[in-house]
C-alpha cells in the first residue's frame, strides 16, 4: 500500500497546482494562527481538497546577518542541511545519496535556503499518516542533525568558485555588482559571495550558526494543505522535537539602509554587444503603509510589462529597447528601486535620458486616471492567480508570517487596490524617491570608457 502510495506521490505533488481555488470557493482565505509552548508561531490554512501538505519555517537567520568576511554562510548553512545527517542513536548516519534517497521513496521533499532577511526550510509530502509520519521525522532528522562532511563542503566549494569566475565574465553580472554595490553601500544587502568569502567558512562555521539559529523558539511556520490545526500542531511538535527547547537570545540589530545623499554615475568600459543600463536608489520596508500604493504605481510605472509606461515610452515609441522595466524589493529593511535596460551601445545616452525624463514626470505628476484603473484592472482580475495552487498560497501565507501583515491580508488586497487614488500613488512616490539622487550604471557603452 505504502509503495502504491509514494509511486503516486511525485506526480501528485508535481502536479498540485491550480487545486487551491478549486477547492476553497475563493470567498475568504481563514488563516488560523497560535504559538505553540515552545516559542514557535504557526499559521494555518486549511486546504482539504487534496491529501498534500505544504510547510515552510522561516527563521531570522538569513544573509542580512552574515558578516562581511563570510558572506555566503546563511545560505549554505541552510543549503548544507541536505548533505546528510550525522548517526543518533541507534539511527545510522545517512549522507546526501542516503538522505536523497530517503526522500525519494517517500516521494516527499525537504530543503533549506536563505535569501537577504531569513533562513528558510521546506516540508512538501501526501497527509496519507503513514507517508507523513515518516517524512516529518527525516524531516525532523535533517533539520536538528545535518552532519556538514568538510568533503562535500569543499567539492562544493570549488563549483561555487568556479561559477562565481565564468559569472564574472557576463556584462550583466559586472553592471548588476557596480549598481548594489552603489545603492546600498555597506548595509548587509549589498554583500556579495566571492571567492574569497567562501575560502574563509568552514563546515564549523555552518555547524556553530545552525546550533545558533535553528530554534523553535524564533520559528515562524506556515501550514498550507489538507490538516487540521490539531494534525497540524502535531505536525510542528514532531519538526521540532530533536532540536533544544528554551529562549532564543535576542539578536543585534541590523542597521537600516541609509539613503543617498546625491547622485552617483558610473560608467563602465566593457565590450558587449549591448550597453547595460541601471538606475534606481533605496526604496521602502515591506512593512511601510505605502506599499499598495507603491506596488501598483510601479505596476504602472515598469512593472506591468507591455502596458507600462517606461516599455511604451522606450520600447514602442523610440525603439530604444526589446525590454525596459522597473522594480522594488521590499525586505525587512529598504530594497532596491531598479530600472534596467540593454540597449544598442550608441543608443545608450539616449536611452538613459529618457528613463529619467519618464520617471521624474511620474514622480511629479503620478500616473493617469486612466493608467490607474487599468491597473486596478489587470492587478484584481489576476489576483486569483496569485494563490492558485497550495504552493502559491503557502508562499503568501509565509510573507504575512514574516511581515506581520495582518491576518485578513488577502482577503482585504483587492479592496485594498480598488480605493487607490492618483493622488496615493504621487504622494507615496514622492515620500519615497528623489530622482536627483539616483545611481546610474552604464556598462557596455560606446563612450564608457572616456
Amino acid at each position: 500500500m505504502i509503495t502504491i502510495k509514494t509511486g503516486a506521490a511525485r506526480a501528485l505533488l508535481a502536479g498540485a497546482t491550480g487545486l487551491f481555488l478549486m477547492n476553497s470557493g475563493w470567498a475568504a482565505i481563514p488563516i488560523q494562527q497560535w504559538t505553540q509552548p515552545s516559542g514557535a508561531k504557526v499559521f494555518l490554512v486549511e486546504s482539504p481538497g487534496i491529501p498534500m501538505v505544504d510547510v515552510q519555517i522561516d527563521l531570522d537567520a538569513g544573509g542580512r546577518r552574515d558578516t562581511a568576511d563570510k558572506v555566503g554562510l546563511a545560505s549554505l548553512t541552510a543549503s548544507g542541511t541536505g548533505n546528510g545527517v550525522r548517526a543518533v542513536g541507534k539511527e545510522p548516519a545517512l549522507d546526501e545519496n542516503g538522505l536523497s534517497e530517503a526522500w525519494a521513496d517517500l516521494g516527499a521533499s525537504f530543503g533549506g535556503s536563505a535569501g537577504s532577511d531569513r533562513m528558510s526550510f521546506g516540508l512538501r509530502s501526501l497527509t496519507y499518516p503513514d507517508i507523513l509520519a515518516r517524512a516529518t521525522a527525516l524531516a525532523a532528522r535533517q533539520l536538528a542533525e545535518p552532519s556538514y562532511p568538510e568533503s562535500v563542503w569543499l567539492r562544493d566549494r570549488a563549483k561555487l568558485i568556479a561559477s562565481i569566475k565564468e559569472a564574472n565574465t557576463r556584462p550583466a553580472t559586472l553592471a548588476g555588482r557596480a549598481y548594489t554595490q552603489a545603492v546600498y553601500g555597506t548595509h548587509p544587502y549589498g554583500f556579495e559571495t566571492t571567492e574569497a568569502t567562501l575560502n574563509r567558512i568552514t563546515v564549523q562555521d555552518m555547524r556553530a550558526l545552525h546550533t545558533r539559529v535553528v530554534r523553535p523558539c524564533g520559528a515562524k511556520v506556515s501550514i498550507v494543505g489538507a490538516l487540521t490545526r490539531v494534525q497540524a500542531d502535531a505536525l510542528v511538535t514532531q519538526l521540532f522535537a530533536r532540536l533544544p527547547a528554551g529562549t532564543c537570545a535576542a539578536q543585534a540589530a541590523v542597521p537600516e539602509v541609509q539613503p543617498l545623499q546625491a547622485a552617483t554615475d558610473q560608467r563602465i568600459a566593457f565590450a558587449s554587444a549591448q550597453a547595460h543600463v541601471l538606475v534606481g536608489q533605496p526604496g521602502y520596508a515591506r512593512s511601510s503603509p505605502d506599499h499598495f500604493a507603491l506596488f501598483v504605481g510601479n505596476h504602472i510605472l515598469g512593472g506591468g510589462g507591455f502596458t507600462s509606461r517606461l516599455m511604451t515610452e522606450v520600447r514602442e515609441k523610440r525603439g530604444l529597447t526589446y525590454g525596459v522595466s522597473s522594480s522594488f524589493s521590499p525586505g525587512l529593511h529598504a530594497g532596491a528601486f531598479s530600472i534596467g535596460l540593454q540597449t544598442r551601445p550608441d543608443q545608450a545616452e539616449q536611452a538613459l535620458q529618457l528613463v529619467r525624463e519618464v520617471l521624474a514626470k511620474f514622480v511629479t505628476e503620478g500616473p493617469t486616471e486612466a493608467e490607474l484603473q487599468a491597473a486596478k484592472d489587470n492587478l484584481i482580475g489576476g489576483f486569483a492567480l496569485r494563490i492558485d495552487s497550495n504552493r502559491k498560497l503557502l508562499d503568501n501565507v509565509a510573507n504575512i508570517a514574516w511581515v506581520g501583515l495582518p491576518l485578513d491580508y488577502l482577503d482585504t488586497w483587492a479592496q485594498r487596490v480598488e480605493k487607490l487614488t492618483v493622488d496615493d500613488i504621487r504622494a507615496a512616490f514622492a515620500r519615497v524617491l528623489q530622482p536627483g539622487k539616483m545611481v546610474t550604471v552604464v556598462l557596455g557603452a560606446q563612450d564608457a570608457a572616456k
